[in-house]
């Protein structure tokens, strides 16, 4: 079984997360959309096909990271999250809350060894797209 696919997200605490996303907007011509920012490439297997990479500032206070106590948080890509998330909880591997689903795609989460949260999420990537409003 494939198990991560690319990184799905990037995602980061900060004191000023709209004014980071402006800076690096700016001066480093990542362009905002929402509260993020994304990135959109070809996938290999599926040259029609258009995959996205999201990269964001949170709120110092997020919840979100929670269980960890780090300030950053990486989504995988992944193939088939129920499996995946069987096999991990099968070795042993700590998994946090419920899959989630939405159109966009299923969440799921567990923790690494050295307490860091990991996203870990199966893409729809139209839904992604249509969500985001990427197809204008």
């Amino acid at each position: 079984m494939k198990r991560v696919t690319g990184i799905g997200g990037i995602f980061f605490k900060c004191e000023r997360p709209q004014e980071v996303l402006e800076w690096y907007h700016e001066h480093l011509g990542i362009s905002p959309v929402g509260e993020c920012g994304i990135f959109e490439w070809v996938q290999k297997d599926s040259p029609g096909e258009i995959g996205h990479t999201a990269w964001g500032p949170f709120e110092r206070e997020t919840r979100y990271f929670r269980p960890s106590q780090k300030d950053f948080m990486i989504n995988y890509r992944v193939e088939n999250l129920e499996a995946l998330i069987g096999q991990l909880r099968e070795e042993g591997i700590e998994v946090v809350g419920e899959i989630e689903e939405y159109e966009y795609g299923k969440f799921g989460w567990i923790m690494d060894p050295e307490g860091n949260k990991i996203e870990l999420w199966e893409p729809i990537d139209s839904g992604f797209r249509k969500v985001n409003r990427l197809d204008r």
